[in-house]
């Protein structure tokens, strides 16, 4: 990426704190001149999976990182407003009444405690981390949260121009918005508003199918592929929702049935009597046995979400007359939408930033105030642009090699990276699986190859293997390949690079294996047994992955260990998961990544270039090893 040298009028250089809190996946990121110079979720140090708290820890390692003080930034900024938030709530139950009470009376103190004097709170905290902090002398600014998301988009992305679409739960009162997105100004020209929001209609059949709001979405996802496409239930439950709960307009916009669901005034998402009378089935508990029913309602629910995010796309648009297309909001999270929408050939150029969600919201927020606040034009030339989403820390070979003292691990050291490729490549190839931890952490909900799990996707066991030993977690989860950005195309259907994972991408039809012969509909146990492709363990029930492309430009460390795999395999892909194991967040230290290694059927670990292997290690005995923990998500 290539950036103009910006110099404010008094010749000192624009520093900017930019914060997202109190709802989930609270993090920080700091903008100095245009350029985000780290960010990081608060839940990679505190290790609660999508930490809401103020990020104390994660604004911490930002200013150490850039070498700031708090005294010396020119605005600190939050991603959404407080007072037009609290306004919703207000305005909702006065409108409800006497029906929200309960709710209400659950909701008013923590407001009244801390969001509605957030500034106050803000200096407050800022002030813990730093005596020195002087709340009159800072700017704090309060973009609205759909803006904090459209500048965390259109700003990171190398157009001048550009649609922008926001789809998330809701932010103030915006559940969905359509913007313009020029030089450095964004523009509204349409919104969506609570309680009208397809992010909370996605929520609340994750809700009802028994996954967890906020962290299960993507397990819903997940499932969809597993309903049978032309099977009469699924197009069922489809006509029942279009029906009853939810009715979606030409130009994408929704209205929701509030008959069906409580969360504008209720502590629950639904009332889930009316669900299960509606749909003929009864809520799935949480860690209850799937069927095939529930394959198929999740598929229905995908396709209706699809079919609104196509429309809302078409709209905006007819609206902007542009080439070019900038996601944000928790609903671009949903990558199967987002594979959909590419496929539709609506825009030139699709782009989907590496934290499209609320943590994106830190980034997003400092982006407005830079471009917009301060009025300062976009930084990045017309080139192909790529915002690196490692942002995070790093660790020096000191901090790794304390892992001897405080574990008593043992390891080599490479000095010749091509020649740990090759090892690497070579001990992947005959079925083992590497944790790899390289350089700066990754900032946003996936491992873009600095701290992932990887393996052969050649392997037809492998996703199993991966899911049963490694990551715990449900079987049915699908696995991503990281693939050379040049063989792309040698594997899947779509040409565009995708250095987020943002995007599932159909795997080339010549491939493909056919599915087993059968007078019934294939079940989706069978599904999940089949052998897809020759590239099966990345292959999902529907011929679709999660793509993730490299090169030299965006990762030279994985693209050195790609291009070993390919010299030995001639295969230029493989499995790319996250480095944790279920209901954790992604490992941040070399402590963290070596109590994983310890604690799965991991068989080899590398931090930098530094080499354990699983049988050199000290097998403690069971009271002696730190207590990792779990917890059901």
């Amino acid at each position: 990426m290539i950036y103009f040298t910006y110099v404010d009028s008094l010749g000192l250089s624009m520093k900017i704190l930019g914060i997202s809190a109190f709802y989930h996946d609270a993090a920080a990121a700091v903008l100095v001149d245009g350029q985000i110079k780290a960010a990081a979720q608060e839940e990679r140090f505190s290790r609660k999976k999508n930490d809401p708290s103020f990020p104390q820890s994660a604004i911490c390692y930002c200013l150490s990182h850039t070498g700031l003080r708090t005294n010396e930034l020119d605005a600190i900024v939050f991603y959404d407003k407080p007072f037009l938030k609290f306004e919703r709530l207000l305005e909702t139950y006065y409108g409800l009444a006497p029906r929200g009470l309960v709710s209400f009376l659950a909701a008013m103190p923590t407001w009244l405690k801390d969001k509605l004097y957030l500034k106050r709170n803000l200096a407050h905290q800022l002030k813990s981390l730093d005596p020195q902090f002087d709340s009159k002398t800072h700017r704090f600014l309060f973009p609205e949260h759909h803006l904090s998301h459209a500048a965390s988009s259109y700003f990171a992305s190398s157009f001048t121009e550009s649609a922008i679409l926001v789809v998330d739960g809701v932010g103030e009162w915006a559940t969905t918005t359509l913007l313009h997105g020029r030089d450095n100004r964004i523009q509204l020209l349409k919104e969506v508003r609570f309680p009208h929001s397809l992010g909370l209609f996605y929520a609340a059949c994750t809700y009802f199918l028994g996954f967890k709001i906020n962290s299960g979405e993507y397990k819903m996802m997940g499932l969809a592929p597993y309903g049978q496409a032309e099977s009469p239930r699924v197009e069922r439950y489809i006509q029942l929702f279009k029906r009853e709960i939810i009715d979606i307009k030409p130009d994408g916009s929704i209205w929701l049935n509030q008959h069906y669901f409580s969360y504008a005034t209720g502590l629950k998402m639904i009332r889930e009597h009316k669900w299960e009378k509606l749909l003929g089935l009864p809520r799935r508990q949480p860690e209850s046995s799937l069927t095939q029913a529930h394959c198929d309602l999740s598929l229905a629910i995908q396709r209706i979400t699809e079919e609104a995010v196509l429309l809302m796309s078409r709209e905006v648009k007819k609206l902007t007359g542009s080439n070019n297309l900038c996601l944000a909001g928790g609903v671009a999270l949903n990558c199967a939408a987002n594979g959909r929408l590419m496929r539709e050939k609506l825009f030139d150029c699709v782009f989907v930033p590496p934290a499209p969600g609320d943590a994106g919201g830190a980034i997003g927020a400092a982006l407005a105030a830079y471009h917009i606040f301060f009025d300062q034009k976009n930084r990045y030339l017309e080139q192909e642009s790529f915002q690196s989403p490692y942002l995070g820390p790093s660790y020096s070979p000191a901090e790794i090699e304390c892992l001897k003292e405080q574990f008593g691990a043992t390891f080599e050291v490479f000095e010749n990276t091509e020649e740990l490729a090759f090892e690497i490549a070579g001990l992947i190839a005959e079925g083992n699986i590497v944790g790899w931890f390289q350089g700066r952490m990754e900032f946003g909900p996936r491992a873009l190859g600095n701290r992932s799990i990887l393996a052969d996707p050649r392997n037809p066991r492998m996703q199993g293997i991966l899911n049963q030993s490694i990551k715990f977690r449900e079987g049915f989860r699908p696995f991503a390949p990281v693939v050379l950005r040049e063989y792309l195309t040698h594997y899947f259907e779509e040409t565009q690079a995708a250095p987020y994972m943002s995007f599932t991408y159909r795997v080339r039809s010549d491939i493909r294996h056919p599915p087993p012969e059968t007078q019934d509909p294939i079940s989706w146990q069978e599904k999940m047994t089949w052998t897809k492709s020759s590239l099966p363990a990345i292959t999902h029930a529907d011929f679709s992955a999660r793509v993730q492309t490299v090169d030299e430009k965006t990762n030279p460390a994985l693209t050195r260990l790609l291009r070993a795999f390919l010299q030995l395999t001639g295969c230029a892909a493989l499995v790319n998961t996250s480095f944790n194991v279920r209901g954790e967040p992604i490992v941040c230290t070399p402590a963290e990544a070596y109590q994983c290694f310890m604690h799965t059927q991991m068989d080899f670990l590398v931090i930098e270039n530094y080499f354990f292997r699983k049988t050199k290690q000290i097998h403690w005995k069971k009271s002696d090893i730190p207590p990792l923990h779990y917890p059901l998500d």
